[in-house]
């Protein structure tokens, strides 16, 4: 039985839900889930967080890299995917709206989801944020 990469099953979706709840405490864990912590970060006051962001990019390029030499084939199936970057204009002016309302709210999409596991209930407003911006992204994009 071959499935393909998109393919949900039961054991995928285990394994999508319980790293998106290691990835929700780990953000938790490192404090990134409040927003004058993150702030403090991109300020150069608490460098804290720099290890956590180094660390998990480093990982990140192990698993991206890695995975595919290591192993033939995902371990749950499919094929592994890459995708190349493309820069241009769109990239350049999405990047820099999304760095300075991080750096406007302290607040990034994942941690904003992981905090309102905590009750933080004014995160709301920054998901709104968020969700606006990627709506208009859609709108934008279909032109």
């Amino acid at each position: 039985m071959s499935m393909s990469a998109h393919t949900l099953s039961l054991p995928k979706a285990l394994v999508t839900l319980l790293a998106g709840a290691l990835f929700g405490f780990g953000l938790s864990v490192a404090t990134m889930i409040q927003p004058e912590v993150v702030l403090g970060f991109l300020r150069f006051q608490d460098w804290g967080l720099m290890l956590v962001m180094g660390g998990a990019a480093g990982l990140a390029l192990v698993a991206y890299k890695g995975f595919p030499r290591w192993f033939v084939r995902p371990l749950l199936g499919g094929q592994f995917l890459t995708q190349p970057a493309q820069w241009n204009r769109q990239t350049l002016v999405g990047s820099a709206i999304f760095g300075i309302g991080w750096g406007l709210s302290g607040v990034c999409p994942g941690p904003a989801i992981a905090a309102l596991g905590t009750g933080n209930t004014d995160i709301l407003w920054a998901l709104a944020g968020i969700v606006l911006g990627g709506l208009v992204h859609g709108l934008a994009a279909r032109e």
